[in-house]
Parts: C-alpha cells; sequence; structure tokens
C-alpha cells in the first residue's frame, strides 16, 4: 500500500456532499486500521521485535494500516525515543504493505510539532493528532492548534475527536473550517454523535474513520469509511467483511457479520481498552506482554469473561489460549531499558 493522497476539503461556494456515500468518498489511509498495541517485555521494556511480528500479523489479517503510539500503544507512558524507535521498527516490518499513522497528539502543541516531525523524519505515512487533553482549550484554540501541527509537516493528517477522554470536543463548524486545509484529511471519530457527523460529513471532504468498533456500522450508513479499531487486532478480516458487504450492497451480510462481532465489541471494551486487548493477544499467542503503570493487567476474572466474550462470537479458538503467553524476559535487541 502506498503513502495516501492528499484531497482537498475545500468548497469556497459552501456546497453540501449529498451524493458522497461510503463507497465514493476517499479512504486516503485504507478501510480497516488497528490502533496497535505496544508490545513490552515482562519486565516492562519495549518489545522491538514482538512489535514487528504483531504488525506483520496484523497486516496479514485484515488490516490496511495501522496506528502507532495511539492511546492504544499507551502512548502516556512510552517516551519520545521509544516511540521513534518503534515506529521505525513498525515501518520496517510492514515496508510498503501497509498504511503507518504515527500518533503524535499532546497538550502541547509545540511538543506535538516535534513528535510529527521526528515521525516525518521516520517514515511515517500520515499522523494521528487528538484533541489536546486537561488544559480544554476553546475552539479557536483548536484551529489554531490543529493548522500549526498540519503545517509542520507534509503528511496527511487524521484528526482524533474523542471527548469523553480529552474533555473538550471539536465541534462541526470548527472541524468543517479545519477541513479547508489540505493536509487534514480525515477524523477518527469517538464522539459518537451521530447527527453532528453527518452534518460534518454533509459540509466536508473529510474522511470519517469510526473510533469506536460497535459504531462502525451505522457510520458507514451516514458516510464513514473504515475504522480504526482495537478487536481488529484479532478480527481484522472479519471487520473488513462487514464494511465490504456494506460497500458491495449487502447490508443484510453486513448488519449479521456486525451482530456476530457484538460480543467481541463489548467484550475488549469491558475495562479499559489495552488491558483487555493485550489480554486477547495472550489467549491467541501474540505479543503484547504487559501493560504498564498507572494501568493494570486483566484479573483472572476478566480474562474468564473475556473468553465468553470471544466464545459468544463464535471464536473459542482464541478463548482456549493460555494468558501467560509468550513474552520475551528480556528486552530484545535494540529495546529500551525502562522498567514498567
Amino acid at each position: 500500500m502506498h503513502a495516501p493522497v492528499l484531497v482537498t476539503a475545500r468548497d469556497p461556494a459552501g456546497r453540501y456532499r449529498y451524493s458522497m456515500t461510503s463507497a465514493t468518498r476517499p479512504a486516503p489511509f485504507g478501510r480497516v486500521l488497528t490502533a496497535m498495541v505496544t508490545p513490552f517485555t515482562r519486565y516492562g521494556a519495549l518489545d522491538l521485535s514482538g512489535a514487528q511480528r504483531l504488525a506483520s500479523y496484523l497486516v496479514g489479517h485484515g488490516n490496511d494500516g495501522l496506528v502507532i503510539s495511539g492511546t492504544t500503544g499507551e502512548s502516556p507512558t512510552t517516551t519520545d525515543d521509544e516511540k521513534e524507535r518503534l515506529l521505525r521498527a513498525v515501518l520496517e516490518a510492514v515496508g510498503d504493505r501497509a498504511t503507518v499513522i504515527a500518533g503524535v497528539g499532546t497538550n502541547d502543541t509545540r511538543h506535538t510539532i516535534e513528535l510529527a516531525q521526528t515521525a516525518e523524519k521516520a517514515g511515517a505515512h500520515g499522523l494521528l493528532v487528538v484533541t489536546p487533553y486537561y488544559s480544554k482549550p476553546p475552539q479557536a484554540g483548536l484551529l489554531a492548534h490543529f493548522r500549526q501541527v498540519a503545517d509542520a509537516t507534509g503528511l496527511p493528517v487524521m484528526l482524533y475527536d474523542i471527548p469523553g477522554r480529552t474533555a473538550t470536543a471539536i465541534e462541526p463548524e470548527t472541524m468543517v473550517r479545519l477541513a479547508e486545509h489540505e493536509r487534514i484529511v480525515a477524523v477518527k471519530d469517538a464522539k459518537g454523535n451521530f447527527e453532528e457527523s453527518s452534518w460534518v460529513m454533509a459540509r466536508s471532504d473529510l474522511a470519517f474513520y469510526s473510533g469506536d468498533d460497535k459504531n462502525t456500522l451505522p457510520l458507514l450508513a451516514i458516510g464513514a469509511v473504515g475504522v480504526v479499531g482495537v478487536p481488529t487486532h484479532l478480527f481484522g478480516a472479519q471487520t473488513k467483511a462487514m464494511i465490504s458487504a456494506y460497500l458491495d450492497g449487502d447490508v443484510e451480510g453486513a448488519l449479521t457479520l456486525h451482530r456476530r462481532l457484538l460480543p467481541v465489541f463489548t467484550g475488549f471494551f469491558r475495562t479499559q481498552g489495552v488491558v483487555l486487548a493485550k489480554a486477547a493477544l495472550r489467549l491467541a499467542g501474540l505479543p503484547g506482554g504487559p501493560v504498564r503503570p498507572p494501568l493494570v493487567d486483566a484479573t483472572p476474572e476478566q480474562v474468564d469473561q473475556l473468553r465468553r466474550d470471544l466464545t459468544a462470537a463464535g471464536f473459542a479458538e482464541f478463548a482456549d489460549g493460555d494468558t501467560t503467553g509468550s513474552q520475551p524476559a528480556e528486552p530484545s535487541s535494540g529495546a529500551g531499558e525502562r522498567q514498567g
């Protein structure tokens, strides 16, 4: 897969995109992307070889792209150096087989720009930029922040709207104005407000990606193009089949797949998503390792519930795995020395 093509959303006349559907709206980063966990050794050090194995697995199982160092990648607890080394390792592993997006968002515009420029130098294909969290900037601040980040590199930008975590939503009018920037091309939508998302898609060319797996099919119905998922660590192929069925006009088939995956969509988020994503990877025998504090690993009771959810969705082959998994005892070649 080649780097995304920039598609401008500028429309001075303010015309609505009444005829633009999920099938006709450009999907600049592909249809199915996974917000990839960051594998660690049992002592909490960065596991680069595990990250490369996991990235290769994901690309081979339905994923068009990967988001590295997003929240699911535990970006709040990885250093800038670790982020760069992780990104370079994943790019080396997947080559041109997938789009690799670097999560660079922080609540400091200057720091976000530094991360964005480092990611560009490392070879990233795009940037995921979350709304600045905790400081609750006004909409004028969001406009300035996102525009400055987009101006700082030549990479296409995916905005990440998740007010449940950041405490600040990107309002529709702000989103439409940001869409005028030639490099702001997409949104990871975890707001859950379909009316607002509908209006933004009607007034811009922004490609909407569901940031909440259970909302992927409903968002497709109003014009979204894909998903940045977490259960897609194990169910990328099934998610892609659901999206493809919808785009091909097989709404009934897409709905059947959506309903089959519902226990998974629920199961991965009964507690913090990274915690159960890594537990699921251990069940599947894939690299993941522990989480770093302040997160804590899944309890035996939580893992048992996850097994039941996987079985309910018809994926007993994953539910039968061993949660002890295979974790490297020492940092792999090039891994960091940080202890979790």
